[in-house]
């Protein structure tokens, strides 16, 4: 295991990936205390890699971190075949609050009412 500062981690992220890939695990510190693991996928001997590395993807895209083609690309899948998967699950690829409908409703109304005019 081997232990390096936020600061090393932003200077030479490819030095603690590399670490991640020869060394069971990396700790990532902030402030003297351990804030986060560097873990390489491979290494963690998962039978199932290409399972990990979608449910990864799936949790990331469902809590807005990363784009649909983002998440297709770590979880190794076309968009077409993410969007296939994804609406399997009943997941939507598309979500809208209620505060953001309401104000591109009332743009379009304003939009079509100068356009009438």
């Amino acid at each position: 295991m081997k232990a390096l500062s936020i600061r090393e981690l932003k200077n030479n992220p490819s030095a603690a990936l590399r670490d991640a890939q020869t060394d069971d695990l990396v700790v990532v510190m902030n402030r003297q205390q351990p804030q986060a693991l560097l873990v390489d996928l491979a290494r963690l001997g998962a039978a199932d890699l290409s399972g990990v590395k979608f449910a990864l993807a799936v949790a990331l895209f469902r809590q807005g971190n990363v784009s649909l083609g983002y998440a297709a690309r770590i979880a190794g899948l076309s968009v077409s075949a993410m969007i296939e998967r994804l609406g399997r699950m009943g997941i939507p690829i598309v979500n809208v609050d209620d505060r953001e409908l309401d104000h591109d409703l009332s743009a379009i109304e304003t939009w079509q009412c100068r356009q009438s005019a």
